[in-house]
């Protein structure tokens, strides 16, 4: 790949939010696995490693600061799932989207209160309560990459099957939901 290709694919990547927060997990997930790496090895390497973690994971946090109404318009036009392949997914992602929508706000309060912006009584229960809204939707996020993983698998099996060649837009878009199972895994690391 030419250097002004990969550029441009690195750019149009890093125009959207979406596409800059991909970039900027990858970079903190990259410093805090060189930090683990070189726990032992190297301590003052890993504690710059772990610190840029940290300090991209709050840069990452502060952003979403800004997502309650993107997130609201969302939930309001995925409505009830009824785009959905079945009845599962559209069950998943009705609930991924309440507890998101519950999610957003705490996360503001733990954020405020741990910048000593708002003084909260009893902090570290709500940043219990913040992990907590967090894992159910990183989870329900999984479980929902996984089933649609499953459904695709069934149309390449299909496909095989009929003795047709496989549409390349859905083994395209079966490796990506391969990808995202994988990332989803990574956040609980």
């Amino acid at each position: 790949m030419s250097t002004t290709k990969f550029v441009k694919e690195f750019c149009d990547i890093i125009e959207s939010y979406g596409g800059r927060d991909k970039v900027m997990k990858a970079l903190c997930y990259s410093a805090k696995l060189v930090a683990g790496y070189h726990a032992k090895r190297n301590p003052e390497l890993a504690k710059r490693y772990a610190i840029t973690s940290s300090r991209i994971s709050g840069a990452r946090a502060t952003l979403r600061l800004i997502d309650d109404i993107p997130m609201i318009q969302y939930a309001l036009e995925y409505g009830l799932g009824e785009g959905e392949p079945d009845r599962l997914m559209a069950v998943l992602g009705v609930t991924a989207n309440i507890v998101d929508l519950l999610y957003y706000p705490i996360e503001k309060i733990c954020w405020l209160s741990d910048n000593n912006i708002l003084d909260v009584k009893n902090a570290d229960a709500w940043d219990v309560l913040n992990s907590t809204f967090w894992v159910l939707s990183v989870y329900l996020n999984l479980m929902r990459t996984m089933r649609n993983y499953a459904l695709n698998q069934q149309k390449v099996d299909a496909s095989n099957v009929a003795n047709s060649s496989v549409d390349e837009k859905l083994l395209k878009k079966h490796r990506l939901e391969l990808l995202s199972v994988l990332r989803l895994s990574l956040d609980f690391t």
